[in-house]
């Protein structure tokens, strides 16, 4: 995959709208104002679709104050909160440029009756959705290990705690029956150095 591909795949939407030439839709489009950011809607018909991948774009068309009012959306801006189908018209057309010229109720596409008015949504990366449910599961099984880490860890604390008092009493006596041996070793070293000096013969420098 090319470099400017990699990129442009980051930046696509998981999910995006299934848009319909004639369709009556909402666009909440988020604006900042300063430090503030609101939700702002503009609500019209959808006139036409063109582009493909991150260039994907949408023109919805409205009648504001008996002007005609035209926005372009980008279909992956990040600007771009949700898309909501309020009408569904009949098109047979791809562009519905021919409403420009019209005003009033002929300014708008005929309603398909018995339409359902829901808003389908296209997913794009599967691997997303995998990914997250993949994550999902590891952060469960941690939290299930957890608590067998938690008792393990207790155990082996208690352990420690306990072994130096096991310990003790056995050491004890072994430094207690040395003390004695080498009390007798005191002893009779100093024993043998004073026999050894009351025998050494006097000479008469020394007198």
């Amino acid at each position: 995959m090319d470099i400017i591909k990699s990129i442009e795949h980051e930046q696509l939407k998981s999910k995006i709208p299934a848009l319909k030439v004639g369709d009556t839709v909402k666009v909440h489009v988020r604006v900042k104002e300063g430090n503030r950011e609101r939700i702002q809607v503009f609500e019209g018909i959808i006139i036409k679709k063109q582009g493909g991948g991150i260039n994907a774009t949408f023109t919805v068309r409205r009648i504001s104050y008996g002007v005609g009012v035209e926005k372009t959306f980008l279909v992956h801006s990040p600007k771009v909160e949700k898309v909501e189908v309020t009408r569904v018209g009949k098109a047979r057309r791809a562009k519905l440029f021919y409403l420009r010229e019209r005003l009033g109720k002929s300014a708008k596409t005929k309603e398909k009756f018995g339409a359902r008015i829901e808003t389908h949504e296209i997913v794009l990366k599967e691997e997303l959705a995998e990914e997250v449910m993949e994550e999902e599961e590891v952060v469960e099984e941690v939290a299930a290990a957890t608590p067998v880490v938690e008792e393990a860890a207790e155990a082996m604390e208690t352990a420690v705690e306990e072994a130096p008092a096991e310990v003790a009493p056995e050491e004890a006596p072994a430094i207690e029956t040395a003390t004695p041996v080498v009390e007798e070793v005191v002893d009779t070293v100093t024993e043998e150095t004073v026999e050894a000096v009351k025998e050494e013969p006097v000479t008469e420098d020394e007198a």
